[in-house]
């Protein structure tokens, strides 16, 4: 079975469906109209320049180049979330860059060379798709959840206090903020699981069987898919709030001031 190439006429007829959504946001003055193009235009030519890019990744195969990718993704992810999270980026990324990098290579290599049972994981027509689907997982949670961990640890830092003052660990104290950023970065997550293939059709087993993939390797490979970004998520966040909480306080306890003004 060979896979149907869309056509440039055909894309562009298809990129014409966003005008739709478009003139409903210019007719209910919804302030999207101009960041909707804008990042439809982006998304258009950031997907041509990485399909330039990885045609070339994948000649070369180069298990340096390779890591050299990983390197920066993860470094372009980290600054992405410290700037949606108003976080200083003197004090984010190092937290988010170990967190991201850790758990992608971790997970990653696991799932190549024991999943799939590749004698090279760093083959880049795996590994490099791999690591930035994990990567791109760890992206929204990451998000989600630090947000709501200093929200919470600003808004309500009266409770932090009080459990200090009664005896309780530093852990002991945070802990109910690190349970609260934990439960709503993945209720969504474990929602989304849950429906599987029952109300939502998973985008990489819909694109493996148009590729020409039989639907049994295509589910397993899904499978996997789920496993894998649900597990690096997860571990990342661990690392992460681990390596964000050791800088975000001072040697008596007191929460630094770690967000930006603007």
């Amino acid at each position: 079975m060979n896979t149907i190439d869309i056509s440039y006429l055909g894309l562009g007829v298809g990129l014409l469906l966003l005008a739709m959504p478009i003139y409903f946001f210019h007719r209910l003055g919804v302030r999207l109209v101009r960041s909707t193009v804008i990042a439809a235009v982006r998304m258009v030519v950031q997907l041509f320049l990485i399909g330039l890019y990885l045609k070339y990744l994948f000649e070369w195969n180069d298990p340096w180049i390779n890591l050299a990718w990983v390197a920066l993704i993860v470094l372009v992810a980290s600054f992405t979330v410290a700037q949606r999270t108003r976080l200083r980026f003197g004090f984010a990324v190092v937290p988010l860059f170990g967190g991201f990098c850790g758990s992608a290579m971790v997970v990653g290599l696991y799932f190549l060379m024991f999943v799939l049972g590749l004698s090279n994981p760093f083959d880049a027509r795996y590994f490099v798709p791999v690591i930035g689907l994990l990567v791109g997982n760890m992206l929204g949670v990451s998000v989600m959840a630090l947000n709501t961990y200093y929200d919470g640890l600003q808004g309500d830092r009266r409770l932090y206090y009080y459990l200090l003052g009664n005896g309780a660990s530093h852990v002991e104290a945070v802990m109910p903020f690190v349970r609260r950023a934990v439960e709503k970065s993945f209720a969504p997550c474990v929602a989304n699981m849950a429906v599987m293939g029952i109300v939502a059709m998973p985008g990489t087993m819909i694109g493996q069987i148009l590729g020409g993939s039989v639907p049994g390797v295509a589910i397993k490979y899904q499978m996997m898919i789920v496993v894998i970004a649900f597990v690096a998520s997860a571990l990342s966040l661990v690392v992460t709030l681990y390596l964000a909480d050791r800088r975000s306080f001072d040697i008596y306890g007191r929460l630094k001031d770690i967000r930006r003004r603007s």
